[in-house]
């Protein structure tokens, strides 16, 4: 699975709209929606960001864990 498939998950998991999530990025939501759809790499002080506000890994973000809950 790709990164942009577990963000988008992880959003809608969270209630979150695209608008809201790029708010908090300081990004456009232009910009995130090219994120999620995976038409632009993520930068990664965005990517530690969103794994550090949905309190998961990198990892599983990236696709190369399988467990969204890292102290498990």
């Amino acid at each position: 699975m790709g990164y942009y498939k577990r963000i988008r998950e992880l959003r809608e998991d969270h209630d979150l709209t695209q608008r809201q999530l790029a708010a908090m990025l300081r990004i456009t939501q232009t910009q995130y929606f090219r994120y999620e759809q995976g038409y632009r790499d993520i930068p990664t002080d965005l990517l530690i960001v969103l794994a550090k506000h949905y309190k998961t890994s990198t990892d599983y973000i990236l696709g190369l864990s399988d467990n969204p809950n890292p102290l498990d």
